[in-house]
């Protein structure tokens, strides 16, 4: 079983399909576009409680025909003209590592017994099984050694085909699949050095991208406590606290506090900024919603995931 992460940093033009669905806890957003450049359809579908339950433990899709179900209407919305689709997946379901090698084997299929071997002692789940891609982001070489830098995804196997089995159901071929936030690092087109977070109802991701690099990628899982308002603010601390500790690396990596954070997920950027409560902070949308074409029982639901995984379609 192969994960077929195609990693949005740097891929080429014609990299992924034409069509792409997100599927989280909340529903099913998807997106297509009828013809090069041309800008997307969006269509949203909502799912019960529950029904999506995201992590690295099999028992993600709890209730695979009303997941389906969902993924069918929400890409019957946007007439794709394709039926493969990115598949766009939860972060928690996703384990994303940015790591340095002396050296690394140019061809895929001496590179990944690499990669599994090196990650196989920082997931818990059994490497060999899953499904894993990477990317390289840098590679730089001296007299004495050649560094590489690798951007590496791995998912447990299980999982995947959950994921896969869901969108087959539906009558779609899954032609790729990207976890959330590196579909949104897709939709970043800047030189300079910006501080992103995804977030979502169990997690929190944050990301430094400089150019097609990426400087930090990391998740956290969010507190969930019995009562609400105890859980409401947890969370509010952890979020807090996520974002500092990124704006501290930034700083320290690049000599200069962040002053911008680029945002996707589940709040509305307003509510996230009164979340993130820093007035030296200027927060705004890595993807606007658009004023037309949105077809949605979901609210708030965010594009950024299918509008990154559109970028560089075929």
């Amino acid at each position: 079983m192969a994960l077929r992460l195609q990693m949005p940093i740097g891929i080429a033009a014609g990299g992924r399909p034409a069509a792409a669905c997100e599927i989280s806890p909340e529903g099913v957003v998807a997106a297509a576009t009828a013809a090069a450049g041309q800008a997307p359809a969006y269509a949203a579908e909502g799912l019960l409680p529950l029904a999506v339950t995201p992590g690295l433990a099999e028992g993600n899709i709890i209730d695979p025909p009303a997941v389906s179900t969902a993924i069918r209407t929400a890409l019957g919305q946007v007439s794709p003209r394709t039926k493969s689709v990115t598949v766009v997946v939860p972060d928690s379901a996703v384990r994303v590592f940015v790591l340095d090698f002396d050296t690394l084997p140019a061809r895929a299929d001496e590179a990944v017994p690499v990669l599994r071997f090196r990650l196989r002692k920082s997931v818990p789940f059994d490497v060999e099984q899953a499904g894993i891609s990477y990317q390289v982001l840098s590679e730089g070489s001296s007299r004495l050694e050649t560094q590489w830098k690798v951007l590496a995804a791995i998912m447990p196997g299980p999982v995947l085909a959950e994921y896969e089995s869901a969108v087959r159901a539906a009558g779609y071929e899954p032609g790729a699949v990207l976890p959330v936030s590196l579909a949104v690092l897709a939709t970043l087109d800047n030189q300079e050095a910006v501080l992103a977070v995804h977030l979502s109802t169990r997690t929190l991701t944050t990301s430094i991208v400089a150019g097609n690099d990426i400087l930090l990628y990391r998740t956290v899982e969010l507190p969930a406590n019995s009562k609400e308002a105890d859980a409401a603010e947890a969370q509010k601390i952890e979020i807090q606290r996520s974002i500092a500790v990124a704006a501290a690396f930034f700083e320290d990596r690049l000599q200069v506090r962040p002053h911008r954070l680029l945002y996707s997920g589940a709040l509305p950027v307003r509510e996230f900024a009164e979340l993130v409560d820093d007035p030296a902070m200027a927060i705004g949308e890595a993807v606007a919603r658009p004023a037309v074409g949105m077809v949605s029982t979901m609210g708030h639901a965010s594009l950024a995931g299918v509008t990154g995984a559109l970028m560089g379609t075929n």
